[in-house]
């Protein structure tokens, strides 16, 4: 519709006509509606001084003014009810009344209204009937004043709700286009609705109404297809916009800084993964401020300094403080624990955890320019503080979690003298590695059984701790020879094993020599006794299909072979060699 279609009356719906004025260049339009119903006719929200000529037109090319016995007023703002004193003087019926809430009729009553009497909804059932119609309505408490009340249609369904629905018109419609609309309505109750808690309680009373169309006081008249829709979405918005407002009162900041907020406690909620949380905070707070990342530095009791950043894609590492560390910290201690402090340029230091925390943080946002951080920014940053400290501890929990479990499981799989493999992760890492030997993935796998030669005998001379002193030797020695496919264990006591990937039996010949050589240049110190200690090894080549004890016991032969023809060597399985000897 082009601005001259708007010099006519509009009739949105049977007998309901929009009879408002076009004021060009005004953001806050606002609308008069009139309800068609002979001489018992209803002028809803009567416009201000300013656009109420053009108004009158309107309703006389509809009905003659003199038809309308009912003017109301959803509130007392000027906007709808400068034209009272105007009204008033054009009365020429005694029973016209001003139809009101009691809460805003104690604020009409300074326009000295002299033809016009208040009618209170509260004292008449909360109804107005118009024959075959009835005028429904309902308190809508602080949506935007405390006698709000909004009035339904039950004829034709529409609610004309007021201020509710409302919405800054810069390239104002009569009729709201599609859901896009939502954004002005946004813009609207942001900064004029007092909270979220407020509007839902406002809007959840009023659901029950069958509801076709809505007609605001301000913004574009909304259609039954998009009835639900609004509803729905206006449920969801946060508002109390000025609650934030510190030195900034513009609204298109706050909506800004509000806007901020919102997303990025919304990715609070959706995302868990501390990554994910960063990846997607980094556009929400780019909404007031322009951040090119975040780094943050996580400080825990009588530990080092966890570091996360994008370039250790938030991993972390453990690095040393930073000496700008303990001075943020320190800032921050002398203010309200969450306040930002900015230190240098291109960056806003962040303090968290302060307080009772296990830890302390600090996050460390870096500009793209000096952007100046206000009071109202540093408002919203200190409420995005308190989720993001809960995220970052919640990933420092997991990650000493994850470290624990890790270690939890090296103590389960690592002999703690040796640092080799236990017989419990023997039995699971060997089959894999048996079976791929069957499978032919890999060429062949040769088990090396060994044990010290005289071991109880080195206990008994030189005591326990010399003997444990000797196994740390021979686990060192094992460690270096085997490379990281092979699988050392330390079987028991003295005795001690290595699972070597190779080719021939005669790779793990050739390893076991140079272990035993190795191991035989050693020597050890005991109160001045210098010693030296040998081992003895038996070696076996698993055949396909073999199972593990079936391998083991035949490398255990060739170990008793060796034992048994004077120790001090390495010999190989052969088939002949007894595997039921004992040592």
């Amino acid at each position: 519709m082009t601005e001259t279609g708007y010099e006519h009356a509009v009739e949105i719906a049977p007998r309901v006509w929009w009879v408002g004025h076009y004021l060009p260049d005004d953001v806050f339009q606002c609308h008069v509606y009139l309800i068609e119903n002979g001489d018992q006719s209803v002028l809803i929200d009567p416009g201000s001084a300013l656009t109420f000529a053009h108004t009158l037109q309107k309703i006389e090319s509809v009905i003659p003014f003199a038809d309308i016995r009912y003017f109301i007023c959803h509130h007392q703002d000027p906007d709808i009810t400068g034209a009272l004193d105007l009204i008033d003087r054009m009365i020429s019926r005694d029973d016209a009344v001003l139809v009101t809430h009691w809460r805003a009729a104690a604020l009409l009553k300074h326009y000295n209204l002299q033809r016009l009497s208040f009618w209170n909804i509260e004292e008449h059932d909360w109804r107005l009937q118009l024959g075959d119609r009835t005028l429904h309505f309902r308190l809508t408490p602080y949506m935007h004043f405390p006698g709000a009340y909004v009035s339904f249609d039950d004829a034709t369904g529409v609610l004309f709700s007021s201020d509710i629905f409302g919405g800054f018109t810069e390239q104002w419609r009569l009729y709201a286009e599609d859901e896009q609309y939502f954004e002005s309505v946004r813009a609207f109750h942001e900064h004029y609705m007092p909270s979220r808690e407020i509007v839902q309680h406002g809007l959840s009373s009023l659901e029950s109404w069958p509801i076709r169309m809505i007609a605001p006081q301000h913004g574009s008249i909304i259609r039954e297809n998009l009835v639900h829709f609004m509803f729905r979405k206006l449920k969801a918005l946060d508002c109390g916009l000025y609650l934030m407002a510190k030195s900034d009162t513009s609204i298109h900041r706050l909506m800004a800084i509000n806007h901020m907020l919102r997303e990025s406690l919304k990715v609070f909620v959706l995302y868990r993964d501390f990554r994910d949380i960063v990846h997607h905070l980094l556009p929400a707070l780019a909404k007031s401020l322009p951040v090119e990342s975040i780094e943050f530095y996580v400080a825990e009791k009588d530990r080092s300094v966890l570091y996360l950043a994008p370039s250790n894609r938030y991993r972390g590492t453990e690095i040393e403080a930073p000496s700008f560390l303990a001075e943020a910290f320190a800032a921050a201690e002398q203010s309200h624990p969450l306040k930002h402090c900015s230190l240098a340029d291109h960056v806003v230091y962040l303090p968290l955890g302060a307080g009772s925390s296990q830890w302390r943080a600090l996050a460390v946002l870096k500009l793209a320019d000096d952007a100046q951080v206000t009071p109202d920014v540093d408002e919203a940053l200190g409420q995005i503080s308190g989720p993001l400290m809960v995220a970052i501890e919640r990933e420092v929990i997991y990650r000493n979690i994850e470290r624990e479990r890790d270690e939890l499981y090296l103590r389960s799989i690592r002999d703690p003298l040796t640092g080799l493999y236990t017989r419990y992760y023997m039995h699971d890492a060997v089959e894999r590695m048996l079976d791929s030997h069957d499978r032919g993935v890999i060429a062949g796998v040769t088990l090396v059984m060994m044990d010290v030669d005289h071991f109880k005998q080195i206990n008994d001379t030189y005591g326990h701790a010399t003997g444990d002193m000797v196994l740390e030797a021979l686990g060192r020695s094992l460690l270096a020879a085997c490379r990281k496919v092979d699988v050392p264990v330390r079987i028991g006591g003295e005795e001690f094993a290595a699972f070597i990937i190779s080719r021939t039996q005669r790779d793990g010949m050739q390893f076991a020599e140079r272990l035993r050589r190795h191991f035989e240049q050693q020597h050890f110190d005991c109160d001045g006794h210098r010693f030296k200690v040998t081992l003895s090894a038996g070696v076996a080549e698993h055949q396909k299909n073999e199972g593990l004890q079936d391998l083991i016991r035949r490398a255990d032969a060739a170990l008793y072979a060796a034992k048994e023809s004077g120790r001090n060597k390495v010999v190989c399985y052969d088939p002949n060699m007894s595997q039921e000897a004992g040592r």
